[in-house]
């Protein structure tokens, strides 16, 4: 067996380094970007199963959940988003927590 480089120096392979056909895809390109209605996906029962054998017959112990955040990732902007309702939702129990605790102690 010849290693990376002598097979890249080799005449007969030396395209293969430069052809972008065969480069490696980035990890930003490689997974598709979904947007916040899809985003249950990633935790909703519905989209869980369990495998306890692959394809080929093999014990494995994983679940569909590591193939949904291999493959897909939620857009920038929609994360953004999320982000800030979730913000905004920790803000509003606050609120309604103060105002029970108010309501209470006039009662």
């Amino acid at each position: 067996m010849s290693s990376q480089e002598e097979i890249l120096s080799d005449g007969r392979f030396s395209c293969v380094a430069r052809d972008p056909r065969f480069w490696e895809m980035p990890e930003k390109e490689r997974k598709v970007k979904i947007d916040k209605r899809f985003r249950a996906m990633f935790h909703d029962k519905k989209f869980k199963l369990r495998y306890t054998v692959d394809k080929r017959g093999r014990p494995v112990n994983y679940t569909s959940t590591e193939n949904l955040r291999k493959f897909y990732a939620l857009s920038e902007s929609d994360s953004d988003l999320s982000e800030s309702d979730s913000k905004e939702l920790t803000v509003k129990k606050k609120k309604k927590k103060k105002a029970k605790g108010k309501g209470e102690a006039d009662s």
